[in-house]
């Protein structure tokens, strides 16, 4: 983490959970009090990654491209297929006539590939991250109540008590 995202974190480490808002609305007559749920999550932002493709992880073939074209398409080895041997994705050209724009444009196609996978194992491990936080998002797993009728707000994680004026003015120092 960077310094500024320390402190973020560090002041949103209590957060992650359910909060639940109770309130009697102004509109209700009978005094009815309504509640509201909510789930926080507190996940670092991702981070920019650039796919870096080593050479030596590379397995290139050349190969006649299939299909009509003719005597030259029969005679030249103008496909590509580049094999990502640490992935095993594999990916063939055979579009150009020329086999080193085949390459360029197969290689380009592996590195979105490769970029689209660490995408989603990223994706996934935050999603993973955020349900341990969030959990079900039922009141057991409730981290907070507010209740503004009683101008109280418990935190079920401490136990600590604060009014919720000052909680709603954002000074939660009194719940850590």
């Amino acid at each position: 983490m960077t310094g500024s995202n320390k402190v973020v974190g560090q002041f949103l480490s209590n957060e992650p959970g359910g909060h639940r808002f109770q309130r009697v609305p102004p509109t209700e007559k009978r005094g009815r009090v309504h509640t509201s749920t909510v789930t926080v999550a507190a996940l670092e932002p991702p981070k920019k990654t650039e796919i870096h493709v080593d050479p030596r992880d590379l397995e290139i073939t050349k190969c006649r491209g299939s299909g009509a074209g003719g005597q030259h398409r029969n005679v030249t080895d103008s496909a590509v297929q580049v094999k990502h041997l640490p992935s095993g994705i594999i990916v063939r050209s055979e579009t150009e006539r020329s086999q080193h724009q085949n390459k360029e444009y197969a290689l380009e196609i592996l590195r979105i590939r490769l970029l689209e996978n660490a995408r989603e194992k990223r994706s996934d491990a935050r999603n993973s991250k955020r349900k341990d936080q969030v959990g079900t998002g039922m009141r057991a797993d409730k981290v907070r109540t507010i209740a503004l009728q009683r101008d109280q707000v418990t935190d079920h994680v401490t136990g600590k008590k604060m009014r919720a004026k000052q909680y709603l003015r954002g000074q939660l120092e009194d719940l850590w």
